[in-house]
């Protein structure tokens, strides 16, 4: 059984190296993200987890190698919380971002994103006044919609070649009208008027031209927002399936390691006292 000792320690071990770049890529969104809200729904989770997973690998690296009873003890209970949080967090990422996704358009390549199609506690975060204000302020410090742009031979790209370019969801659903509005392409971030509006959406009075306001206000943005978290939620989602099953292989072979160092404790003594009689005693002289 002593190779269940070293079986847990090597994969704590490379676990632990694992780790790095997770917590290492939760302090970069920190650092980078201009302590706006709109990146922090990735930040923390990552730091947490990869602190935490840093944590408890190095008690358990330690617990097997040394066989520390006390540390894999630890270790285990550590273990427990960690698997139960990642349960958790695995079943409200996806129970949060059931629903929503992007709509077809005939003529487009890109999809429309409609807010109507997502509901739920997400939904009423990011479209809530004082949180919304901070993502939105957060996409037009970003320039998202100004890097938007393309030139053919000093011109704007052609409308055509526009309609089949497949634009993310922030891009479609924040830097242009809604199709169903009826405007006029002149380059990606700004559209003509008709004279009058073919669409009954709210959003096509909220379109501003002006580079600041843009479809920031607009419903569409916000449907666009959902669906790019959903979008990041669901591959962090994959990530921790990933860690799951590794921690859950660690927390079966560390329970053998423990259940191992426990006997070997309460063994030793036994031995000892028995070599002690065993022992011939010596004359008093």
């Amino acid at each position: 059984m002593r190779s269940s000792n070293h079986l847990v320690g090597f994969l704590n071990f490379a676990t632990f190296v694992a780790s790095v770049p997770v917590l290492g890529g939760g302090i970069w969104l920190g650092s980078h993200a201009d302590n706006t809200d709109c990146m922090r729904f990735l930040q923390w989770p990552l730091i947490i987890i990869g602190a935490s997973i840093m944590v408890v690998s190095l008690a358990g690296f330690v617990g097997s190698c040394y066989r520390n009873t006390f540390l894999m003890y630890l270790y285990l209970w550590a273990m427990f919380f960690i698997i139960s949080a990642l349960v958790g967090f695995i079943i409200f990422a996806y129970a949060v971002t059931d629903k929503g996704s992007g709509q077809p358009v005939m003529n487009r390549v890109y999809l429309e994103y409609d807010l109507r199609d997502y509901s739920g506690w997400l939904e009423e975060r990011v479209a809530s006044r004082s949180y919304w204000s901070k993502i939105s302020a957060c996409i037009r410090d970003s320039h998202v919609c100004r890097k938007m742009g393309r030139s053919v031979g000093g011109a704007p790209e052609p409308a055509e070649t526009f309609y089949l370019r497949k634009l993310s969801p922030i891009e479609s659903g924040c830097c242009k009208p809604p199709t169903s509005c009826g405007f006029v392409y002149i380059n990606e971030t700004y559209w003509g008027y008709t004279g009058g509006l073919t669409g009954s959406d709210q959003d096509c009075l909220r379109w501003n031209n002006d580079q600041r306001q843009l479809c920031y206000g607009c419903d569409s943005c916000k449907a666009g927002v959902l669906a790019s978290l959903k979008k990041s939620w669901r591959k962090v989602s994959v990530i921790n399936i990933v860690i799951l099953i590794i921690l859950v292989l660690l927390y079966a072979v560390g329970c053998m390691a423990f259940r191992h160092n426990k006997r070997l404790d309460n063994d030793e003594p036994i031995g000892e006292s028995r070599m002690e009689k065993a022992r011939p005693s010596r004359m008093p002289f």
